[in-house]
């Protein structure tokens, strides 16, 4: 008697999931070479799980080798389904009726095997000859691990071939298109704004997996807004409630099956919710920086301006331009008045957010006094602030010529101005503004006669239409 050998082989395959290509079948069924007739038939597996001493004349190598490949089985009106496609070559014998093979799934611990039985009068007069058989009957799931064995009928000791085989998953073109399991399903839903409530329907896709949906806010990946919920393939109730915060243009709805690399699919219904992404406004008392932080990728200019009172407009405030390339636009050294505002401009319009119009940061004042031919003009501040001060003709509504008459003032101090009798009588204003920051908001006080009893101007209240939303950095702490 030969002594028994080992035949093993333990290989494990990772598959280009996105190139693979898989041949297609109309019916799966068994081969044989050399002329062979063989047929088959379900096999138990356990029956000839115990295995016999190998007689003396069995040859070394009776089993040669095995390959394991998909294929996709796909028949018109149906839809298209997986199968391992299992190719073995063993030499004939006298010994060896056939083969088994089993596959079996390290996911679901279920196993199938089939019998493989050749014609003893063909296979003898064969004898030593290699014989390549094929079958393609057992079924797999998709991104399956698959554990497959062929031995010989009868099992001889160490005897054996094996290999785990991974399916491939949705990842791959053919797997994704055509196998119903891969499917993303369909998804509707229902908006209840009053309980921020986003209700979910998911439709068309298979009973027997279960459905992944979640909120997610979409930059250059769909980042997580708050957990998933799962759907139950074999419930009948395919729906389910997510709870969110702020309703922004990049929220979005996003639903795969519970499979491996399973394709998603993203319904994004808020993107003309705009108006929200224009509060996320920041300023930082201690390094006077106002920011603002965009919550969704936006296309957009923003800008600094002066609200105008007047006419409700906002004036642009020169080189305070910026492109939201980033996730923060920034201004450092920024005066905290009032009427000092942010616009933002798309190509959907222009909006503005006057941050500081609630009074919930110190302004400034400026107010002069009129003596004879004298106008006294003085500051009052909650911080140390540095001013200057113009004496201007005022020609139109918006604008005022310089008529070279320039004053700085510290708080607490004030400034004199000679007025000739030419300029009492003309439209004379006094513009005074910050010189101690990068972004001020000028004020301006007009009608200047000479002989008034005394003028102020100071923050005001801004109109009512205006809105912000306002975060003190200190306030934080």
């Amino acid at each position: 008697m030969i002594s028994t050998y080992v035949q093993t082989l333990l290989i494990i395959f990772f598959w280009n999931a996105d190139c693979q290509i898989i041949p297609r079948i109309e019916e799966c069924g068994l081969s044989c070479s050399q002329g062979i007739h063989c047929k088959s038939k379900p096999s138990g597996g356990i029956f000839n799980s115990f295995c016999h001493d190998a007689p003396a004349s069995l040859s070394s190598g009776v089993l040669k080798s095995m390959k394991i490949s998909t294929v996709m089985k796909c028949v018109q009106g149906s839809p298209c389904s997986l199968h391992l496609n299992i190719k073995g070559t063993l030499s004939l014998d006298e010994n060896v009726r056939g083969l088994e093979i089993c596959s079996f799934s390290l996911d679901t611990q279920q196993s199938q095997c089939i019998n493989v039985r050749f014609t003893r009068k063909k296979s003898k007069m064969l004898n030593g000859k290699k014989v390549q058989v094929q079958f393609n009957c057992i079924e797999v799931n998709v991104a399956q691990h698959i554990y497959v064995t062929m031995k010989t009928v009868p099992h001889y000791c160490e005897v054996k071939l094996s290999q785990q085989y991974y399916v491939e998953d949705c990842r791959n073109s053919d797997v994704g298109k055509y196998i119903p399991a891969c499917s993303a399903g369909k998804l509707d839903y229902n908006l209840d704004r009053a309980r921020q409530i986003v209700t979910v329907n998911v439709s068309n896709f298979p009973r027997d997996h279960d459905y992944y949906v979640r909120l997610c806010r979409k930059w250059f990946t769909c980042e997580d807004v708050g957990a998933f919920a799962v759907i139950k393939g074999k419930e009948s109730f395919k729906s389910v409630s997510l709870k969110y915060s702020q309703l922004l243009p990049c929220l979005c709805i996003e639903g795969w099956l519970a499979l491996p690399d399973a394709r998603r699919i993203q319904l994004c219904p808020f993107e003309n919710d705009t108006q929200v992404l224009w509060d996320n406004i920041v300023y930082n008392p201690s390094t006077q920086t106002l920011a603002w932080e965009p919550a969704c990728p936006v296309l957009v200019t923003v800008n600094l301006c002066r609200f105008t009172k007047s006419n409700d407009h906002c004036e642009d405030i020169e080189k305070s331009f910026k492109n939201s390339s980033e996730k923060q636009v920034k201004y450092a050294r920024v005066d905290t008045h009032p009427r000092l505002c942010m616009k933002f401009t798309t190509k959907r319009g222009s909006w503005i957010k006057c941050p500081f119009a609630h009074g919930e940061f110190p302004a400034w004042k400026m107010r002069t006094a009129a003596v004879a031919e004298q106008i006294q003009v003085f500051f009052t501040s909650q911080t140390n602030a540095q001013f200057s001060v113009l004496v201007c003709n005022r020609t139109q509504m918006a604008s005022c010529d310089s008529l070279g008459m320039h004053h700085s003032v510290s708080v607490g101090d004030s400034v004199s101005i000679t007025m000739s009798q030419e300029m009492c009588g003309s439209p004379i204003c006094i513009q005074g503004w910050r010189t101690d920051v990068d972004y001020s908001v000028p004020l301006q006080i007009c009608d200047i006669f000479c002989g008034f009893h005394g003028q102020s101007h100071s923050d005001g209240n801004p109109p009512k239409a205006m809105t912000h939303r306002m975060k003190s950095v200190e306030s934080l702490h």
